[in-house]
């Protein structure tokens, strides 16, 4: 495809058209996954990426600026997503290193069920946050975004971002206040710029 093709391609797209939708999906559906499951090798993980990729390009076709191309643009994203998923599980790794260090112990059952209901707990606090408050909290911190490049991305300035961003960390803390000692260190809530 060329890259004439893919202007016209996303200008359509950001008009609604739903066949210039599925002529990107059918066009780059494929490579994507292939791309994500070599990055992550795993399959099942990869096509969610890039399933959760399509759905966002779709939902956010009016507001999206793409700077490259439209292939780079999503080969771009779902690599950071990819990158982003791994670093969540060193995360958790980590985490769980951290908890066995602290108690003495081997983890057992009932910490493995603690570490689920404490991610499930997170992912409702981030769901409650109102919708561009969300919306940024999530380009920053599952996209890898900077706030002046969500900034350009949304059409805000860089202040609002950083007053949404500095709401959001405040809320998630109050909702999540009784796990305050398992985010010692963890990135979820430090400011990043």
């Amino acid at each position: 495809m060329t890259i004439a093709n893919e202007k016209d391609l996303f200008k359509q797209l950001r008009q609604g058209d739903e066949k210039a939708f599925q002529t990107i999906f059918k066009t780059y559906y494929a490579p994507l996954c292939l791309y994500a499951s070599h990055v992550l090798s795993n399959d099942e993980k990869a096509e969610e990426i890039v399933q959760e990729l399509f759905v966002h390009l779709w939902s956010q076709r009016k507001s999206l600026k793409i700077n490259s191309s439209l292939k780079s643009y999503l080969f771009r994203s779902v690599k950071n997503h990819c990158l982003n998923w791994i670093q969540h599980l060193k995360i958790r790794e980590k985490h769980a290193e951290r908890v066995k260090e602290i108690a003495g112990l081997e983890l057992n059952e009932s910490d493995y069920f603690l570490e689920v209901g404490l991610a499930e707990k997170i992912e409702e606090s981030i769901a409650s946050l109102p919708e561009k408050r969300r919306q940024i909290f999530k380009l920053s911190r599952e996209q890898g975004l900077k706030y002046q490049e969500i900034a350009d991305q949304l059409g805000l300035s860089v202040k609002t971002v950083e007053t949404h961003m500095g709401l959001a960390l405040k809320q998630l803390r109050e909702k999540l206040s009784d796990y305050k000692d398992y985010f010692i260190g963890l990135t979820l809530f430090n400011s990043k710029k």
